[in-house]
């Protein structure tokens, strides 16, 4: 290609981006994080920032203060809603054995988090319309109740939903209209990303309707025993809902064109390790493991045959261990290091490391993902069984069950990852297709964005089935037709049939008469 031609595509590939560019001004964006989760604030935080990286200001009431910056301001309300970190293993157990218990905290928990905002006083001002400045857009996330459209809906600006999980099964229909088909799904709550065989088809199909009804009679009972203004509106629906997915962790399925699958933009570039951590990884010559369960669940409180378990395990293997562990450990293992605190990113992309053994939240995935680390997964509650299930399926993974674990059980496991190339040959396979993608979700995020604004909401994007009701969806109300006119034209056929016997009948009563 002579350079002529270069420099007349590159002119005309710069005169369209500036023309794209134009077409959306700076936005004000008021952005509202209603869950007190680190995770799910990472997800959010790394929204914003692509935003405000792209001109548009963003002010935003969040429980985790990072502090102001250009573009950027946040209103505290650390003080009002507690953020969920390291929380007592064995009571989030029993917390979380209970679907419908668990449901019920999560209802529970997303009202009163929208109370708490709802009612601070630069909150309230911005409502009564106190505060002129201008509002373009609302950033929020969903997590069991609609009550966070509330903002939307009383500004009249649209709205983007900011989903940090797998897209909870049970607000599908209310987000986006639709259901996903349980049959080849899996339930955000199951144990299998994709049911294969009719047992787990089954047992999704229950469990789709169980949490959707436990859901939904939540939802109600909350509204009549204590109701609050949210409740007497028609909450708007999202304009667009950027989810933490990625068909590497999410089966293909049919989405909506108001969802956007952003999975792993919370990874950030890598930034160096702390020079006796890296000393500590690079002085092994066997390799690293590195093990944590996140920011939610406290290692040092888990049950005492556990944690004998583990300890005396990984003091068998040759490689060395960072362990995130809140406190001194009793007998800690030679090989291992614990800290409160390790930055996970920057460790699991360092070549050295041979295992990642989580808890299987869907950050820490994305991280073993793209550094191409297998895992062991013991999956504690939620969507974190069905997020190891699909590393199990991408064969990168081992899942296994953290209260019934024994000492020869994760040891075999941990020996027979770090020991079969298979699981590091498939982990790098899976990486290079997470990768593979047209535009980073930074990207995605600030082009679909900036489409809603230059489109007013974009309600093009929205599904018709979000203005049928339940039995329109379902085609309760055709079936039910079809039904009433197969009746019809059966009790018909039999009528005339009737008719027909009658008259021949009577007909050979007659001849027989005559003949006698």
């Amino acid at each position: 290609m002579s350079k002529f031609a270069v420099l007349l595509i590159t002119f005309c590939t710069s005169i369209t981006s500036l023309h794209w560019m134009s077409t959306c001004s700076a936005a004000n964006i008021l952005a509202v994080e209603t869950v007190p989760g680190k995770s799910h604030w990472n997800v959010m935080r790394s929204v914003l920032r692509a935003l405000t990286d792209s001109g548009h200001t963003v002010t935003v009431f969040t429980p985790f203060v990072d502090g102001d910056r250009d573009g950027y301001s946040e209103v505290d309300v650390s003080n009002l809603t507690k953020p969920i970190v390291e929380v007592d293993s064995t009571s989030l157990i029993e917390m979380t054995s209970s679907k419908r218990h668990m449901l019920g905290i999560m209802s529970n928990a997303t009202r009163a988090d929208c109370d708490t905002i709802y009612e601070h006083p630069q909150m309230t001002a911005i409502l009564d319309g106190t505060v002129t400045s201008r509002i373009d857009l609302v950033v929020t996330e969903p997590c069991m109740s609609e009550c966070v459209a509330y903002v939307a809906t009383m500004l009249r600006v649209p709205m983007v939903y900011v989903v940090p999980a797998p897209i909870a099964t049970f607000l599908e229909r209310l987000m986006t209209g639709h259901v996903p088909n349980p049959a080849v799904t899996g339930h955000v709550m199951s144990d299998r990303v994709v049911p294969k065989t009719f047992a787990e088809r089954w047992a999704n199909i229950v469990l789709t309707v169980y949490c959707s009804t436990v859901t939904w009679y939540n939802e109600l009972r909350l509204q009549w025993t204590a109701p609050r203004l949210y409740d007497a509106v028609e909450l708007a629906k999202p304009s667009v809902i950027f989810t933490n997915t990625h068909f590497i962790t999410e089966p293909a399925r049919p989405l909506t064109p108001d969802v956007v699958q952003i999975g792993g933009i919370h990874l950030t570039p890598l930034k160096p390790i702390p020079k006796d951590i890296l000393e500590f990884i690079e002085d092994a010559p066997h390799g690293v493991i590195y093990f944590t369960f996140g920011s939610v669940v406290s290692m040092s409180t888990l049950p005492g045959n556990v944690q004998s378990a583990f300890r005396e395990a990984l003091a068998q293997v040759p490689q060395k261990v960072l362990w995130k562990y809140e406190g001194d450990m009793k007998d800690k293992p030679k090989n291992v290091m614990t800290r409160k605190w390790f930055p996970q990113r920057d460790i699991l992309s360092h070549p050295n490391v041979k295992l990642f053994i989580s808890h299987g939240g869907i950050s820490g995935v994305y991280e073993a993902v793209d550094a191409g680390v297998p895992v062991l997964g013991f999956p504690v509650f939620y969507d974190q069984p069905r997020n190891i299930d699909s590393l199990v399926n991408a064969g990168m993974a081992i899942c296994m069950d953290l209260l019934s674990v024994t000492k020869e059980k994760f040891l075999n496991a941990v020996l027979e990852i770090v020991n079969n190339d298979r699981y590091q040959k498939n982990a790098k396979s899976v990486s290079e297709r997470f990768k593979d993608r047209p535009m980073s979700p930074a990207e995605s995020v600030v082009y679909w964005t900036e489409y809603v604004l230059r489109h007013n909401g974009a309600p093009h994007l929205k599904s018709q089935a979000l203005n049928l009701t339940w039995y329109q969806y379902y085609l309760v109300d055709v079936i039910i037709t079809f039904l009433f006119l197969i009746f019809v034209v059966l009790f018909i056929t039999y009528y005339c049939l009737k008719i027909i016997y009658k008259y021949i009948f009577n007909y050979f009563q007659i001849v027989k008469a005559k003949r006698e």
